[in-house]
């Protein structure tokens, strides 16, 4: 049996092609799942996105099954364990911003606002498909997003990470024109 056509990075390893498969652009409406996914993508700038993957099991781990209430809660020793953790990336200034975002995400609910309604809404309310050819790093909407989102106190958030998160989190399908996921998510 012949391997599907996949997008250009999926076809890296494995695991990559999983990630693609299963998913990368699928819409995702649940509030701390895209909160997950937004932290992920900030811990992966400057890196590639496989080194998250095969990262994301010892990030689960380390960051209390991504649960925002116990990361807001976190202090110096847990920073400490963090940056001591080989399972994650351990850089200081990601580790304290995603404590801090776990904070400016559970401000949402504090303040009666669900986050993923907020980020579908900033973001358009549909996912845009791109056109599968030209994938921008940035766009005019990741932009008011990230600055929406720093508004609100979140790191590690810029234009670059958001649209990132955007594909990741099926707000944008950027799968190529050949790719036999692009009609199906």
């Amino acid at each position: 049996m012949t391997e599907p056509t996949r997008c250009r990075w999926a076809q890296n390893n494995a695991l990559d092609a999983a990630y693609h498969d299963s998913e990368w652009g699928v819409p995702v409406r649940d509030s701390r799942l895209l909160w997950e996914m937004l932290m992920l993508e900030g811990f992966q700038a400057g890196l590639s996105w496989s080194t998250i993957l095969k990262k994301r099991a010892g990030f689960h781990a380390a960051f209390a099954g991504w649960n925002p209430e116990k990361i807001a809660a976190f202090g110096p020793a847990d920073i400490e364990r963090l940056m001591a953790d080989p399972g994650i990336v351990r850089a200081r200034a990601k580790i304290e911003a995603a404590i801090g975002n776990a904070r400016a995400y559970l401000a949402f609910a504090g303040q009666g606002e669900d986050f993923g309604d907020w980020a579908w809404g900033l973001a358009g309310g549909a996912p845009v498909k791109g056109d599968g050819e030209t994938v921008p790093t940035k766009t005019p909407t990741s932009e008011a997003i990230s600055k929406a989102l720093k508004a609100r106190g979140f790191k590690f958030v810029g234009p670059v990470i958001v649209y990132a998160w955007m594909q990741a989190v099926g707000m944008v399908n950027d799968h190529a024109a050949n790719c036999f996921r692009r009609d199906r998510v």
